[in-house]
C-alpha cells in the first residue's frame, strides 16, 4: 500500500479460493476450407472471430480473435484463441469468419463469410471439431477446430533463424522465403503455431529474432515433433513450398551453444531428380530458453499487490448538493463513484488481511487554507491516509465531499508520481515482494497530458499498474491515449518499457452486474505483473 512516508501495514492473504476457478484453459486452433470467395478479381482476406455467450447479461461477449490471412479460402490461423472451460457449464460459442482490410478494421466493416455456433464442450470431447459454415446464401466452406489443454508452463523460447542456398522459385527473381513453424498433434496432423515474417528477393534470407512461449511451441513436450517449413511468398496467394525439416524443441536449445543446421528437403524434387541433396539449409543462429512465472506463482510465493486509489474531486463534476452532480450522495442510489469503488475494491480487499488502504483526492481546495491540492489524503490525514476497508474509503469519500471545495484543474501526474515514489523504492531491493496498483476514477479531461504521458513512460520501468474508470459522459479520447494497447506510449524520445495503463469508461456498464465491470477493469493486471519481473529477470521468492 502506497504511503506517505510510514511503513505501510503488514498483512497479505491469497485470493479466497471460493473464487470460480477455470477447470482448464484450452487452446483452440482454427482452420478452414472452402471460404466463400467475396472478390471476384482477388481472394478474400480471412480472420476468425471467437465470441462467448454471456449467460448473465443475456448477450455474447467478444473473446478472441486469430490473426488475418491474406490471399486464400483455405486458411491455417497460426494464432490460438485461448478460452477456460468449465466442466459443469454450458457454454455456447460463436466462430465467425470476416473477409477484413486489416487487422484493426471495424467488423461493421467487413464482409461476413459465415459463422458456426456449438457448446464448448462439443468440441472439446472430440478435439478435431469439423463443421459447415452458415451464411446468408447458403454454405460458407468449413470450419476445423483443434482443441488442446494448455499446461501451467510461462516458460519460454527465444529463437533466430537463417537460410542459405535455397532454391530460386522466381523466374525473374530470387525467392521471398518465410517459415511456417507447427507442431505434430497426436493423429499425425500438425498445426501452426508461428509465421515468420517475408524476406524479399534473396536466397540466403535472415528472419528476425522472435519469443514464444512453450506452451504454444510444444505445450511443454521438448520431444514433440516441429515441422519447419520454408516457402517462397506470391502476392497471389499461391505460396511455393521450398522444403521441409523436422527438429524439436530438446534440439533447438543446444543453438545456445552454437549454430545448429537441417537440409530443407522438398520431396517431390528428391523423388524426381537422382543427384538432389536438398533444396537449401535452415539454420538456428541462435536460441535462449527464458524461465518463464505465472501471476499465481509470485502472489502465492508473497507479493503483495498494494492498491491505491485516486478521486477526482474537480468542479467538473458538478456541486454534490445537486441531483445532477455525479458526487451527489442518493440515499437510495449509490452514484457512478461508489459503484466504480466497491465493485473494483471487493476485488482489490482480497489481496490484503487487515483490509487498510491509503485513498486519495486530486483536484479540490481543503481545509484549512483551502488551496488547491492535487494529491490529499481523503481522510485529511496527512501522515496515516488509510482507510479501514471499502467502506471505510467511502466514509472518507463522503466526509471529503462534505468539507473541501471542487476546484481544477484535472491533474493525473501528481498522484501517478506519488505512488512512483513507493514502486521505485520498491524496485530497487530487485525482489518480488511488492507491486503497486493507482486506481485512478475521474470525469473527464485530463488537463496536464504531457505531464501524465511522462509520468506513466517512467512508472512503466517500475513494479506498478495504473487503472482508469471514466465516470460520467465527458470526452474520454485522452484515455485511449494513455491506454496505448496499440502502440507504446513515449515522452521526448523515451519508450514506456510496457503498457501498464487500463481504461474503461464507467457508460459501458451501466446497469450490469457489478462485477463485470470489476473483471473488465483488472483484466490486463495480471499480465503486467508478470512482465515486469520477466523484463527484471525477477524470480518469485522462495
Amino acid at each position: 500500500m502506497a504511503s506517505f512516508g510510514y511503513p505501510p501495514p503488514t498483512g497479505f492473504q491469497q485470493p479466497s479460493m471460493h473464487k470460480e476457478m477455470p477447470a482448464s484453459k484450452m487452446e483452440l486452433h482454427i482452420s478452414c476450407n472452402g471460404l466463400k470467395k467475396m472478390d471476384i478479381t482477388s481472394h478474400s482476406d480471412p480472420m476468425a472471430v471467437l465470441h462467448m455467450y454471456d449467460k448473465v447479461n443475456k448477450k455474447w461477449t467478444e473473446s478472441g480473435r486469430t490473426e488475418q490471412i491474406k490471399n486464400t479460402e483455405d486458411p491455417q490461423f497460426a494464432k490460438p484463441i485461448l478460452v477456460n472451460y468449465f466442466f459443469e457449464e454450458v457454454q455456447k460459442i460463436k466462430l465467425s469468419l470476416y473477409d477484413i482490410d486489416s487487422p484493426q478494421s471495424s467488423l461493421h466493416n467487413a464482409d461476413f463469410l459465415g459463422s458456426i455456433e456449438c457448446n464448448l464442450s462439443q468440441i472439446v470431447s472430440t478435439r478435431k471439431f469439423v463443421k459447415q459454415l452458415g451464411c446468408p446464401s447458403g454454405s460458407g466452406g468449413n470450419v476445423t477446430i483443434q482443441s488442446e489443454e494448455i499446461s501451467n508452463n510461462a516458460d519460454s523460447i527465444s529463437l533466430s533463424f537463417k537460410a542459405q542456398k535455397l532454391d530460386k522459385k522466381d523466374f525473374l527473381g530470387k525467392s521471398d522465403p518465410y517459415l511456417d513453424i507447427s507442431r505434430a498433434n497426436e493423429d499425425g496432423s500438425f498445426t501452426l503455431v508461428h509465421k515468420t515474417e517475408v524476406v524479399k528477393n534473396t536466397l540466403d534470407p535472415l528472419w528476425k529474432p522472435f519469443e514464444i512461449s512453450i506452451q504454444s511451441l510444444c505445450n511443454g513436450d521438448f520431444d514433440r515433433t516441429l515441422k519447419i517449413d520454408c516457402y517462397d511468398y506470391d502476392d497471389d496467394g499461391s505460396h511455393d513450398l521450398i522444403g521441409t525439416c523436422t527438429t524439436n524443441v530438446r534440439q533447438m536449445i543446444q543453438a545456445n551453444d552454437g549454430e545448429i543446421s537441417w537440409p530443407c528437403i522438398n520431396k517431390k524434387k528428391q523423388q524426381k531428380k537422382k543427384n538432389y541433396v536438398n533444396s537449401g539449409i535452415i539454420i538456428l543462429s541462435y536460441s535462449k530458453y527464458l524461465k518463464g512465472y505465472s501471476f499465481v506463482d509470485f502472489i502465492s510465493r508473497g507479493l503483495q499487490i498494494n492498491f491505491t486509489v485516486a478521486i477526482d474531486f474537480t468542479a467538473s463534476n458538478g456541486n454534490p448538493n445537486a441531483i445532477d452532480s455525479l458526487h451527489y450522495i442518493n440515499p437510495y442510489q449509490p452514484n457512478e463513484y461508489t459503484v466504480a469503488l466497491l465493485s473494483v475494491g471487493e476485488v482489490c480487499q482480497d489481496y490484503d488481511t487487515d483490509k487498510m488502504f491509503p485513498a486519495l483526492g486530486f483536484g479540490a481546495k481543503i481545509p484549512p487554507d483551502y488551496k488547491v491540492h492535487h494529491e490529499f489524503p481523503l481522510n485529511f490525514n496527512f501522515s496515516n491516509p488509510y482507510c479501514s476497508g471499502m467502506n471505510g474509503i467511502l466514509e472518507a469519500y463522503q466526509n471529503a465531499l462534505q468539507k473541501v471545495q471542487l476546484y481544477g484543474p484535472t491533474n493525473f501526474s501528481p498522484v501517478i508520481r506519488h505512488v512512483s515514489r513507493f514502486a521505485a523504492q520498491e524496485a530497487n531491493t530487485g525482489v518480488a515482494n511488492a507491486y503497486f496498483v493507482l486506481l485512478i476514477l475521474t470525469d473527464g479531461v485530463i488537463s496536464d497530458i504531457d505531464d501524465t504521458i511522462q509520468a506513466i513512460v517512467d512508472a512503466s520501468f517500475l513494479p506498478m499498474s495504473i487503472i482508469i474508470v471514466g465516470v460520467g459522459n465527458a470526452d474520454f479520447s485522452n484515455m485511449e491515449i494513455l491506454d496505448a494497447d496499440k502502440q507504446r506510449l513515449s515522452f521526448r524520445g523515451k519508450v514506456a518499457a510496457r503498457d501498464i495503463v487500463q481504461f474503461v469508461p464507467f457508460s459501458q456498464y451501466r446497469g450490469a452486474p457489478p462485477h463485470t465491470l470489476a473483471k473488465c477493469v483488472l483484466a490486463e493486471v495480471p499480465g503486467q505483473v508478470t512482465a515486469y519481473f520477466k523484463m527484471k529477470g525477477i524470480a518469485p521468492n522462495v
